[in-house]
């Protein structure tokens, strides 16, 4: 080659490469500002919840005005958009908290959100990473003020859920050493009963191939059940919630403890890889290992609802102590009695996919001192059972099986004083 061509194709390369580089220079400098690609509203009694979900995370301020009351979010980094124009329609008339919200172009690089508030709030903000075919999201939780609580003060979720926020749970909880309460449970005062509806809010659980929702699903069996033992003389029965509402596994768990419970029984229909897989099943806690490959991997599931339905990584304390483990050997063996009297009468009415109580390490069990079972009622993800599960007369008579099974278990001598 002589060196006239060796030079220009020299010239040549080092112009392209230079090129390249100012382009790659001139992506960064112009990149796309991140995209506000959804945006969800859950009101609920406790709190409501609004997310911003984006495909990079979000760089924001907040703060609040008065009279009216206003919260304030600035979105720095980002142009309105349609999603951000709609959230207006997001809004329902029963929110106890947010009365309106409006959305605009504060300034050519921050879209701004005004959220009306019906009364005064604490708001609270989490920033959660991609988890299950969620992309980066922005969470801002409404609390109501310590003075405007009067309509909450019989039910303890929202203290329970102020203590959570606050990494000390165990703070509102009945110590550890409490002495049984006194008297036979169903006899000489009420067997207390928690229903715990999985799933809710953020998290809508297993959904089947006709979009049903495993967290609407387990809340209208929940409450046919509660119904049902409403109406029996010698019970008395709580839900860890009743609206479309997340709440912290710890805090389901912790409000069976607060409320004294002799029984926990969290509702669930969940979804398998194979849509042939069909059955109900019950699970209790093990403090081992898993009883199987089925239970570890459904235990994995569940106990990922937190990531999902979204929480802070608050250094919470509750259940970390080691004198529960001593208590929760005998609770344990008590929820397996419990669990295969509800087996027994769930198998006549639906089909079981395993005729043993399973076990796995699930976190929602975790009462050291409460007999606790999951009922998986059904595969949402086999059509068949979807189809079942969406009816009121299947969720009426997966009701009546666990309350068959519950005064089965307590008939055979099950636990007869509460914690």
């Amino acid at each position: 080659m002589s060196d006239s061509h060796y030079h220009t194709g020299r010239r040549r390369l080092l112009q392209g490469a230079a090129a390249a580089w100012l382009l790659s220079l001139s992506r960064i400098g112009t990149a796309a500002p991140p995209l506000v690609l959804a945006v969800r509203i859950w009101p609920a009694a406790s709190y409501t919840r609004m997310t911003l979900e984006s495909h990079a995370p979000l760089q924001y301020r907040h703060f609040t005005l008065g009279n009216p009351d206003r919260l304030v979010v600035d979105i720095q980094g980002t142009r309105l958009n349609s999603v951000l124009n709609g959230v207006g329609q997001l809004v329902k008339a029963q929110d106890p908290y947010i009365g309106r919200v409006r959305a605009g172009q504060f300034d050519n690089h921050t879209a701004r959100l005004v959220i009306d508030l019906k009364q005064p709030v604490a708001a609270r903000f989490l920033e959660l990473p991609p988890v299950a075919g969620f992309k980066n999201r922005l969470v801002m939780d409404l609390y109501p003020l310590a003075g405007s609580r009067s309509a909450l003060q019989d039910d303890p979720l929202l203290a329970l859920l102020e203590d959570y926020n606050q990494g000390d749970l165990a703070r509102s909880l009945p110590p550890e050493s409490q002495a049984p309460r006194a008297g036979k449970a169903g006899r000489d005062r009420p067997i207390i009963i928690m229903l715990d509806p999985g799933h809710g809010g953020e998290d809508p659980g297993a959904i089947g191939k006709f979009r049903t929702r495993e967290k609407d699903v387990v809340l209208k069996i929940a409450r046919h059940l509660r119904g049902l033992i409403d109406r029996e003389p010698n019970m008395k029965v709580y839900m860890t919630r009743n609206e479309d509402v997340f709440i912290p596994l710890k805090v389901r768990v912790a409000k069976a403890r607060k409320q004294r419970a002799d029984l926990f029984i969290s509702i669930h229909a969940d979804a398998f890889t194979n849509r042939a897989a069909r059955g109900a099943s019950v699970f209790a806690l093990s403090t081992k290992g898993a009883t199987s490959a089925a239970a570890r991997f459904l235990a994995q599931t569940q106990n990922a609802a937190d990531d999902i339905g979204g929480v802070s990584k608050s250094g919470d304390r509750y259940l970390d102590h080691t004198l529960f483990d001593l208590v929760q050997t005998a609770t344990v063996n008590d929820s397996l009695k419990f669990g295969g009297a509800v087996l027994n009468h769930l198998g006549k009415v639906a089909h079981l996919h395993k005729r043993s109580v399973d076990q796995a390490g699930f976190a929602v069990l975790k009462a050291p001192d409460i007999p606790s079972i999951l009922v998986e009622t059904a595969f949402i993800s086999n059509v068949e059972e979807e189809r079942r599960l969406r009816t009121p007369h299947f969720q009426q008579q997966v009701a009546q099986s666990i309350l068959a099974g519950i005064k089965a278990y307590f008939a055979s001598g099950g636990v007869i004083s509460s914690r």
